[in-house]
């Protein structure tokens, strides 16, 4: 018997090309209360959220017609889909793919084979980061004002991945180990955040990301 709770009722978007991978997640994701999807490649579930928008997206990274980065950008670059929460599984467990999949816009990259619980914890972690951003954005505009910053603020691309990060409410350690840098490289790039936008502290400047659609 399924306890209820916040799972209950979310939308889950699947894409892979293994027939046997989408069968087994599928089955298990379903079996935890959630509604699953199911797409064989980039290309295909671009055509899905044309009409259906889910709370997040579970992606492979190797695929026929579009692979997940390809995909990935594209649910990045267009407004409506550019909050879905995004989880990668691969097959490439390296650093530097782990990096690439982060910095092409993936919220959460895991490793093939992986434990079918580990995935759910995943799931269930970034759907619940969704709710705080939109808990924290409906505040901000309950407020009535905006985060105010200089108009010509330009962030290098690490930057705009720490701040996403930021704004998800991650602590700098859990960046670091993210991106797979040091601890004290993360708190660089908050401190030059900070002093581009004029802002004071982690708070302020997680707000004018979400505001602002970056995160």
């Amino acid at each position: 018997m399924k306890e209820p709770s916040m799972k209950d009722h979310k939308r889950l978007l699947l894409i892979d090309d293994d027939p046997n991978l989408i069968l087994l997640v599928k089955d298990y994701l379903e079996f935890r209360g959630y509604d699953v999807s199911t797409a064989e490649n980039g290309r295909e579930a671009l055509d899905i959220l044309e009409q259906d928008i889910p709370d997040m997206i579970i992606c492979d990274v190797m695929m026929p017609e579009m692979d997940g980065y390809t995909f990935v950008e594209q649910v990045r670059q267009t407004e409506r889909t550019s909050w879905i929460p995004v989880l990668f599984l691969s097959a490439k467990g390296q650093s530097a793919d782990r990096v690439k999949g982060l910095n092409k816009g993936a919220d959460v990259y895991m490793v093939k084979p992986f434990e079918p619980e580990e995935l759910v914890a995943q799931v269930e972690s970034s759907l619940k980061q969704t709710i705080r951003w939109k808990e924290h954005q409906a505040k901000g505009g309950e407020n009535g004002s905006r985060i105010q910053v200089p108009f010509d603020v330009q962030l290098t691309p690490t930057e705009l991945k720490v701040v996403q990060f930021v704004a998800r409410g991650l602590a700098n350690r859990e960046i670091a180990e993210e991106l797979n840098v040091s601890q004290r490289t993360v708190e660089s790039h908050v401190s030059n955040m900070l002093g581009k936008t004029n802002l004071h502290n982690r708070t302020e400047l997680a707000r004018w990301a979400i505001e602002n659609q970056m995160a």
